[in-house]
């Protein structure tokens, strides 16, 4: 949840007098998320700012069918990662059935597989000369694509098929901590009136859960937006790529700067619709402590057919990958491999531990600055800066690039004019436009998780410190810091991680033979050089593991402590009912 707040905002405190304004934590604050929000405001400018000609020619040609394309996917996805995480969800909240606690966290694993990562997998194993193709063939005697139908991979539904099974867990991850909370009394009394599981499922359960849902599915959409590696493996036309096409094909930089501004308008919706589905999460409560429900047993073939739909999303989504990742990176292992593996590797590291540990003291920056002062145009701009992790990559990198290639261009004309030298270019082009970028795109995570660990703090102990004559800073070191270390530590793994599997903003703004892992990753899938591809591919995936374990544990403590406060509430005379 702390990525949803981190990006959709908080509206609980108001404005404080302006005499409050004038300090180094809130001039601070306010200059870096202007910082942090300038990429965002110059795709605007840089869109709007150009002839009409440009977007006429645009409208007239690719853009409908990128919009179409990406609309396509998009609901794609939403129905994918809706069917997949809701009933897994639904299934591990509300039934006993066996291996359903090592469901509980294991449904979460194939969110540390990226999509373009799973996209060439799933290529290498249902393509014509693939292993499952020529299974079939030998079986039945086919010898030619005519002899049978086989779906394409590389299209669309497969683009959708590949995205949905490693982003249904944001769905699963929300859905299942919405329907542990309900009220067994609300499930109970739909139940007496005649309602079987399922129809009790579609009709209350569903319905109660919907904001949590669809919180699931918009982070999941989001993410949609952002990818570029399965779409341009499989040659689906949508947005994203577009961006690429016109900017580094075509040579149009205002043009991409208006598809990144057409994307903006989905980032846009997917939030307004997100807070038009949060806004009455207020009235699902009943006002007082009410009995959690107690889990239905799953027995005979029903608890077979449970273990089977759970059993399908983490095997295509996870298990199987990562068995296939295993099995070519230990055939394609040789010392030649090893070396060209190894600069990737501490690029990504480089990149991905300065971007966390940036994006974790910018996040605590801003974060404590909101809790000292609070004024309305602070909040304003922090949350525009925690808008960054819900826009592409694809358009932060045309925001960040354009602002520093201007900067660089001044700064080179004007040593031109005085001194007669070139300074050539001095950010754009840099690991510093990158890590900026990083820093950017996934601040809200830090942001998130420190704020929500800060709103923990009661106010008391701030003033207590205070009244002893302790600066703002040393309350911050001396107090605070200890106490939210753990948050701190969680979002840096989170900014690491995602910036490991970060591949859109890479492509376009590292330097000249500057490769990560998933530059790597995405040119040997290009080239149909899959086993080369497999040791890059499952150090990410072995990376992004690490977030999972946490999500885990808190999930875990989480459910500890509401089990013994409903076993304090209810008493013992609760049972469980067995459907077979």
């Amino acid at each position: 949840m702390a990525i949803s707040q981190a990006i959709f905002g908080n509206d609980r405190h108001a404005a404080r007098p302006m005499s409050q304004f004038f300090d180094r934590w809130t001039i601070g604050a306010v200059l870096l998320s202007c910082c942090v929000a300038a990429p965002i405001v110059a795709v605007f400018v840089i869109a709007t700012g150009t002839g009409g000609e440009i977007w006429a020619h645009l409208f007239e040609t690719v853009l409908p069918r990128y919009v179409q394309t990406t609309l396509a996917l998009m609901i794609g996805v939403g129905l994918g990662t809706f069917i997949l995480g809701t009933g897994t969800g639904w299934l591990v909240a509300a039934w006993d059935f066996p291996g359903r606690r090592i469901f509980e966290w294991a449904l979460l694993l194939p969110l540390a597989v990226p999509g373009f990562v799973i996209a060439f997998v799933y290529t290498d194993i249902l393509e014509y000369a693939g292993p499952v193709q020529g299974m079939l063939r030998a079986l039945f005697g086919w010898t030619s694509p005519r002899d049978y139908w086989f779906p394409e991979i590389r299209s669309l539904g497969g683009a959708i098929a590949m995205l949905s099974l490693v982003l249904y867990p944001y769905v699963y991850l929300l859905s299942r901590a919405a329907f542990l909370e309900q009220s067994a009394d609300v499930l109970e009394a739909s139940r007496t009136l005649g309602r079987g599981p399922v129809r009790n499922f579609l009709t209350v359960a569903i319905p109660l859960a919907r904001p949590a849902i669809v919180i699931g599915i918009s982070l999941a959409l989001m993410e949609t937006l952002n990818d570029f590696g399965t779409v341009d493996f499989f040659a689906v036309q949508t947005l994203t790529l577009g961006i690429f096409d016109v900017w580094l094909n075509q040579n149009s930089v205002a043009g991409a700067a208006q598809i990144a501004s057409t994307m903006l308008v989905f980032v846009l919706c997917l939030i307004l619709a997100e807070r038009f589905s949060r806004r009455q999460q207020r009235y699902h409560g009943a006002g007082r402590p009410s009995r959690r429900q107690i889990r239905m047993v799953a027995s005979g073939p029903f608890a077979a057919f449970v273990v089977i739909v759970c059993l399908i999303p983490l095997s295509l989504g996870f298990v199987l990958p990562v068995a296939v990742l295993l099995s070519d990176a230990v055939f394609a292992a040789d010392a030649d491999l090893v070396d060209s593996f190894l600069q990737p590797a501490a690029n990504s590291l480089f990149l991905s531990g300065a971007a966390a540990l940036l994006a974790v003291a910018v996040g605590l920056f801003l974060a404590y600055a909101v809790r000292l002062r609070g004024s309305r145009l602070l909040k304003v701009l922090t949350r525009i800066t925690g808008l960054g992790y819900a826009v592409p990559g694809a358009v932060l990198a045309v925001g960040v690039m354009i602002p520093l290639a201007a900067f660089d261009n001044w700064v080179d004309g004007y040593f031109r004019q005085i001194a007669g030298i070139s300074t050539g270019l001095l950010l754009s082009g840099t690991v510093f436009a990158l890590i900026f970028g990083y820093v950017v795109r996934f601040l809200a995570l830090s942001q998130g998780a420190i704020e929500s660990s800060l709103a923990r703090i009661t106010p008391s102990i701030d003033g207590a410190a205070r009244t002893l004559g302790a600066t703002p800073g040393r309350v911050l070191r001396d107090i605070h810091l200890p106490l939210i270390r753990g948050s701190m530590l969680s979002a840096a793994i989170l900014v690491f991680v995602d910036g490991m599997k970060e591949l859109p903003m890479t492509i376009v703004m590292r330097p000249f033979n500057f490769d990560t892992l998933a530059t790597e990753v995405h040119q040997f899938a290009a080239a149909e050089q899959f086993a080369e591809a497999s040791p890059a591919a499952l150090a990410i995936v072995l990376t992004g593991i690490l977030p999972v374990i946490i999500l885990v544990r808190v999930m875990d403590r989480d459910a500890r402590k509401r089990e013994a406060a409903g076993t304090r509430i209810t008493g013992t005379g609760l049972t469980r009912t067995g459907i077979k």
